[in-house]
């Protein structure tokens, strides 16, 4: 039966069939609280992990109404500052730089393929 609804998933592009919203979302909060090589870039500021973990966690309350999967949390939490409309970006020990949404949306990625696999 996983089977089959993982295929039809894959064919009608649903995901997170076995992965709760708020988990993947939790996932992701975790992702970004264990950062060591990479700073969340926030207008401008450079913070760590937890702090922006904690950042993203109050938006996300603020919001929980409107946000029923993980890419709405991405799109309405984790992208842009409401402020000042400064996109957030990831900065990596090397000094490249991602789009937040680009690094949450990656991560989300991985995070549904391991939950795929048996």
């Amino acid at each position: 039966m996983k089977v089959l609804l993982t295929l039809l998933a894959m064919c009608f592009g649903i995901t997170a069939l076995s992965a709760s919203p708020a988990k993947e979302i939790e996932a992701l909060l975790a992702v970004v609280t264990e950062m060591k090589d990479a700073s969340f870039i926030r207008n401008g500021g450079s913070h760590g992990g937890k702090e922006a973990a904690a950042h993203l966690r109050m938006k996300w309350e603020k919001q929980k109404d409107k946000i029923r999967t993980a890419e709405e949390f991405i799109t309405l939490c984790a992208t842009k500052s409401y402020l000042s409309g400064e996109r957030y970006k990831i900065r990596f020990k090397d000094g490249s730089e991602k789009f937040s949404s680009d690094y949450f949306t990656e991560e989300l990625k991985k995070l549904r393929r391991k939950e795929a696999k048996p």
